[in-house]
């Protein structure tokens, strides 16, 4: 392979890289989260949004006092407002100010983030560090579909939590003469996959685990570009549920590829009412 194949491959890895840590940095991003509080019945406070959050037959419902309001998709509302029910994995967006407030679901339940660009976190991101972009962890692959759906239930990074995929198929390629598949999710986006994989350097030079995001095409031919596989949230801030990838998604080469266990880390402390705060 010529040099200039090699930097023409490196240029456009260096510009997806960039794109990402833009993205990574957005004011409203998973760096900007400073709180988590999960709902029931009982009315909680969600450290740093307005309001006394629950969750009832209604989905999620707010009471602001007197004086407090929220933007929802840009009406501003006050008093009781009911959210409603979420979706699986679902995520709505409200505002306060320039504080996001994220309502979602995640595992069976609801919860609230707080999204503040303010974020100690996000303040201090010096960047994601990642392997040099090497075409070598770049392979042919092709996306076998099952027959049907298989739910797939992972859990999640947070204790009690878990994670039900309905898993459309399995990735396939060859690596260095060796064949493997790692089960996919559905990705976001129409026709996208997510794989969740572990490796040799996982929990040494890069996180417990990784994701990777795949399009492939109409005939199920796909790029697997390990040099893409990136950090999910739970790498960055303990105030993240993220899934965690299924038992047989582990490579027993070292991916020396993709992005490397962040510099800087959010750990979490919990509160007298049950929510979780960053720092």
């Amino acid at each position: 392979m010529t040099s200039t194949v090699q930097q023409t491959f490196a240029d456009e890895w260096a510009a997806w890289h960039r794109d990402r840590e833009v993205r990574l940095t957005d004011p409203h991003g998973f760096l900007a989260v400073t709180s988590l509080t999960w709902l029931g019945e009982q009315p909680v406070t969600a450290p740093g949004a307005p309001g006394r959050w629950s969750a009832d037959g209604r989905g999620v419902v707010v009471a602001l006092a007197e004086g407090e309001q929220l933007l929802v998709e840009g009406t501003p509302v006050q008093g009781e407002h009911v959210v409603g029910e979420l979706g699986l994995r679902e995520s709505r967006l409200l505002l306060a100010g320039e504080v996001g407030v994220e309502v979602a679901e995640r595992g069976g339940r609801y919860v609230v983030r707080v999204r503040d660009p303010r974020s100690p976190l996000l303040a201090a991101h010096p960047g994601t560090p990642a392997f040099p972009a090497d075409v070598r962890w770049a392979v042919p692959g092709r996306f076998v579909p099952f027959d049907a759906p298989r739910p797939t239930t992972v859990p999640g990074v947070l204790e009690g939590v878990e994670h039900v995929y309905d898993a459309p198929g399995t990735v396939e390629f060859t690596l260095d003469g060796t064949d493997y598949a790692l089960r996919a999710f559905p990705g976001h986006g129409d026709g996208a996959l997510t794989v969740l994989f572990s490796d040799a350097t996982s929990g040494d030079t890069t996180y417990p685990f990784r994701s990777l995001h795949l399009v492939p095409d109409a005939d199920g031919s796909v790029q697997v570009d390990l040099n893409r596989a990136v950090n999910l949230p739970c790498a960055y801030t303990d105030l993240a549920t993220c899934p965690t990838p299924p038992a047989e998604n582990r490579l027993p080469v070292a991916v020396e590829a993709g992005e490397r266990t962040p510099t800087v880390r959010g750990a979490a402390r919990p509160t007298d009412d049950g929510a979780v705060l960053a720092g």
